[in-house]
């Protein structure tokens, strides 16, 4: 991928950093390369240059949206529910300004693999810190991942047909995290 000008002392007209922020300007659901282009002023052939395709895009927005939501630090034993809840608030805040993004996430797509695992093992950790098993923790992440997606992605859908008042994120958290960790489930006899 070409990172430097064309000409010598001459700055390249595009970067990550650019892209990231030009495909962050509308709804990045119905985002498409030429009107990525033209929002960066670049040629349409240009940016081809610098991401394959409109995944290449996404790519690089849920990298950089991942690296907005993580917390500082590592989830600990006393304060791994805490942490949960600051990631989940900065899902919600980040995720919910970018027009189409909540809605691109809840539904199922490729992920980019380095930044959705950096995620995965971030929360993970913290359901390790709060004591579950490997499997637990595994099976936890799905829960809370989803759940936090899918809350997201419904949101930013207008609610249709769930009644007349919006659902409040705070409510939804706190039944999610009440009831996070996972146990195995208890096995009961079938009727």
């Amino acid at each position: 991928m070409k990172k430097t000008g064309s000409g010598p002392g001459r700055p390249a007209r595009l970067s990550r950093e650019r892209i990231v922020d030009a495909a962050l300007q509308g709804d990045v659901e119905t985002l498409t390369m030429r009107e990525l282009a033209s929002r960066l002023g670049v040629s349409h052939s240009s940016l081809y240059r610098w991401v394959p395709d409109r995944d290449g895009v996404l790519d690089l927005v849920s990298a950089a949206m991942v690296e907005r939501v993580l917390p500082a630090g590592e989830p600990g034993a006393d304060d791994w529910r805490e942490w949960l809840t600051r990631l989940a608030w900065a899902m919600h805040n980040e995720f919910s300004a970018v027009p189409g993004y909540a809605a691109h996430v809840a539904r199922p797509h490729r992920h980019h693999a380095e930044s959705f695992g950096r995620l995965r093992d971030k929360v993970m950790a913290a359901f390790r810190a709060a004591g579950a098993d490997a499997e637990q923790a595994e099976q936890s992440w799905y829960v809370f991942g989803l759940g936090v997606a899918q809350w997201l992605g419904a949101a930013g859908g207008g609610h249709q047909g769930l009644g007349s008042a919006a659902p409040r994120f705070d409510l939804f958290l706190d039944v999610l995290l009440r009831g996070l960790p996972t146990r195995m489930p208890v096995e009961h006899d079938s009727p």
